[in-house]
């Protein structure tokens, strides 16, 4: 019998974060969770990207967490490994914050990050 190998959560999610994207998907008909990503952007290089998702991809890392339903897009899962999400509310504003260790900086907007991907126990960097 082949051992199981342990995979790293890619995401967690504070309660906050769970209860708020619980919230915002029982509002949506049809939508089954929220799906993550990144993309190319902004003056830091990338952004994150929220999108409803009404089906789930083929290869989308699922997270189920205190009732909430997020996806991970495949292509960001080395960008987002170790996240934590929380929603934060203050005076002015109400959002979501990546607390992503992978995140080397961001511009001082905070719409941008500089991310590299992470690399797992056993894995070797990438090579420039």
């Amino acid at each position: 019998m082949p051992s199981l190998r342990i995979m790293p959560k890619v995401m967690t999610l504070t309660d906050a974060a769970a209860a708020r994207v619980s919230a915002l998907i029982a509002q949506k008909p049809g939508v089954k969770a929220l799906k993550i990503g990144v993309k190319k952007g902004g003056c830091a290089g990338m952004e994150y990207t929220m999108t409803w998702a009404e089906e789930i991809g083929k290869f989308d890392e699922i997270i189920e967490e205190k009732g909430a339903v997020v996806l991970i897009d495949p292509a960001a899962m080395m960008y987002l490994l170790g996240t934590e999400m929380d929603y934060k509310t203050d005076k002015l504003s109400s959002q979501f914050v990546f607390n992503n260790p992978n995140q080397k900086s961001a511009c001082g907007c905070g719409e941008s990050v500089n991310l590299e991907p992470a690399t797992p126990p056993g894995f070797a960097p990438a090579e420039a």
